[in-house]
């Protein structure tokens, strides 16, 4: 594939900043950098442009450090809530990730932010608070708070609630079961009611018939 050389007008992630000479695809230089005007072609009427083109660069890149400072600043403040669907172990149904994390950023503070600047090393698979490093700028990191929350709280706490609740001891158990035994037994030796005739006098209990034998 043949090749060009040219010189950055703009800055180009990945590829370059202002003043850059870099060495590209003819066809892409040709349909895409020159037609933008990110780029224009290595002569030696362009290459009188280098050093205000370095000018340039040095502007932009003070502009974005000192933005990126304050932006530092305030993030290191904040606190992204991210909620998720749980089990009811409390285990989440996927996981979070740097692009959720940048969605609630611009959602719940209204900043944008490129996923890419946000760095996890590994997935969060887990509820509570997390603090996720953030790349901002070359010389800037700062670091930002995320709560993961269970968007079916009540389950969860129930759930935590079973497991937190402390198992009755045996001998406590054992004196409730005694308590009532002693109770029934109470209830069952209870003297039997005394009946009585019309006029309010005792009657007596009549004895058991006797079963009739066949002769």
């Amino acid at each position: 594939m043949a090749k060009t050389e040219v010189i950055l007008i703009q800055n180009i992630v990945g590829l370059g900043g202002e003043s850059d000479q870099v060495k590209v695809a003819a066809g892409y230089a040709r349909n895409y950098l020159f037609p933008q005007g990110l780029a224009v072609p290595l002569n030696g009427s362009n290459k009188r442009r280098i050093e205000a083109l370095k000018q340039r660069r040095a502007e932009r890149e003070a502009h974005e450090f000192n933005t990126m400072s304050e932006l530092s600043k305030g993030i290191s403040k904040l606190t992204a809530v991210i909620s998720v669907k749980t089990g009811e172990d409390g285990k989440l149904f996927g996981t979070v990730t740097a692009g959720m994390i940048a969605d609630q950023l611009k959602t719940q503070f209204d900043i944008t932010l490129d996923k890419k600047k946000i760095h996890l090393t590994a997935p969060i698979k887990s509820l509570g608070e997390h603090e996720i490093e953030l790349h901002l700028h070359s010389e800037v990191k700062t670091t930002l708070k995320v709560r993961i929350e269970s968007s079916t709280p009540i389950a969860v706490a129930a759930a935590t609630a079973a497991a937190a609740a402390p198992a009755q001891p045996e001998g406590r158990r054992t004196e409730s079961r005694g308590h009532r035994h002693a109770q029934k037994v109470h209830t069952d030796e209870r003297p039997a009611p005394v009946l009585e005739d019309a006029e309010g006098k005792p009657k007596k209990a009549k004895a058991p018939r006797a079963a009739k034998t066949k002769e």
